[in-house]
């Protein structure tokens, strides 16, 4: 009797954790769900026409794109923009989201590196929540969730100097009548810097970094939440290798980081100075400059789709520009991360702190070795 009740018992536990282990988004697809309202905002012509889009928006206006009231999740985001990014820069087309009727945007960058694309630029990028499709990269998707209790507000604002001529989108979400529990907050952030190189003033020579006081930050976030993802733009006007850089994550208000990493193209799960395009969900290289070493533009990404930072009060997220910070390096970032509600981020580069910086060339460098030569002589080879 006891050995029957006992393999009964182990029968029940091993039914138990099968159900358990049964899970991932294929499986979760087929179940049916109560509840939820698919809805969706888009450019579409009322009249029944086929001018589905909004036109002419001027410089320094603002387009609410919806404006959705009550609970639910924005699932789909889908964007398309004429005249193209060089014409029209997607670094001066600003998106603002607000959550829960408040004033303040929780989401706010520009529209091009939001989506993955840098600079004034256009190409292909395929990750697992953002993407950017053909024809060469003007159809911008992201598949972020993000739940809202009280409303939503999609904005577009044209800090270009010229109009833009249309703007074609989809907003689709699921209505709800009260959010599931522990849905958090989306919330993105566009940063930019021209980092200036740290030196040993004795010396000149590398320095130790321990506070990561002069790291480039990506992130300056407070409140519990957790990280997801980075968009990461680096402009190099050298042909050194820019990555030995290391990422430091300061979390609840460390002083010294609990979480460091051991350079640049290993914190995006690569390795040796890479100069590849590649591209899979989590992590890739959609854009690199092949033309003289490691000079020029370069777009790398990362999601921390599996693998979230957690934090409880605040996180300060960095990273270093070349070894101890010592590069002069154009970095441009997009953070993504949830929070338990709807925080007000800090301000983004104004237009002229995103301005580009020109690309060096060919003819930049024959210009810097003939300076070079001024100093070692005519017959210098330039190994000297």
């Amino acid at each position: 009797m006891k050995r029957g009740l006992l393999l009964l018992l182990l029968y029940f536990s091993f039914l138990s954790a099968f159900a358990q282990q049964m899970d991932g988004e294929l499986y979760n697809l087929a179940k049916t769900k109560s509840g939820y309202r698919s809805k969706r905002i888009s450019s579409y012509d009322k009249s029944g026409y086929n001018g589905d889009r909004i036109v002419g928006i001027k410089p320094n206006e603002k387009v609410i794109i919806c404006n959705i009231q009550g609970a639910g999740i924005i699932n789909h985001i889908w964007f398309t923009i004429a005249p193209p990014p060089h014409l029209i820069s997607r670094n001066d087309i600003i998106l603002r989201i607000y959550w829960d009727e408040n004033d303040y945007p929780s989401v706010e960058s520009p529209i091009g590196p939001f989506f993955g694309q840098g600079w004034d630029e256009s190409y292909n990028f395929s990750s697992y929540a953002l993407t950017t499709g053909p024809a060469n990269g003007t159809g911008m998707s992201t598949y972020f969730m993000m739940p809202f209790g009280k409303g939503a507000r999609i904005e577009i604002e044209n800090q270009a100097d010229n109009v833009i001529d249309n703007i074609f989108f989809y907003v689709d979400y699921y209505e709800v009548d009260k959010l599931p529990k522990d849905m958090g907050r989306f919330h993105a952030w566009f940063n930019r810097e021209i980092t200036v190189p740290v030196k040993d003033p004795e010396t000149g020579g590398e320095m130790a970094n321990i506070d990561g006081k002069e790291n480039y930050v990506f992130a300056d976030i407070q409140g519990k939440g957790h990280f997801i993802g980075l968009n990461y733009y680096v402009q190099n006007p050298s042909t050194a290798w820019y990555g030995e850089g290391d990422d430091m994550w300061f979390i609840d208000g460390e002083k010294i980081p609990s979480m460091v990493g051991t350079g640049t193209e290993d914190f995006f799960n690569t390795s040796w100075c890479p100069k590849e395009p590649f591209q899979s969900p989590f992590f890739g290289y959609p854009r690199v400059n092949n033309e003289t070493g490691w000079l020029g533009r370069t777009h790398a990404y990362r999601f921390f789709i599996n693998d979230p930072i957690f934090f409880e009060k605040s996180l300060k997220a960095t990273i270093e520009h070349g070894t101890s910070n010592d590069m002069n390096l154009d970095i441009a970032t997009v953070a993504y991360w949830y929070q338990d509600k709807a925080y007000p981020i800090p301000s983004i580069p104004n237009k002229a702190g995103r301005k580009l910086k020109s690309l060096i060339n060919f003819w930049n460098i024959h210009q810097m070795r003939e300076t070079w030569k001024k100093t070692k002589g005519n017959n210098a080879w330039g190994d000297e």
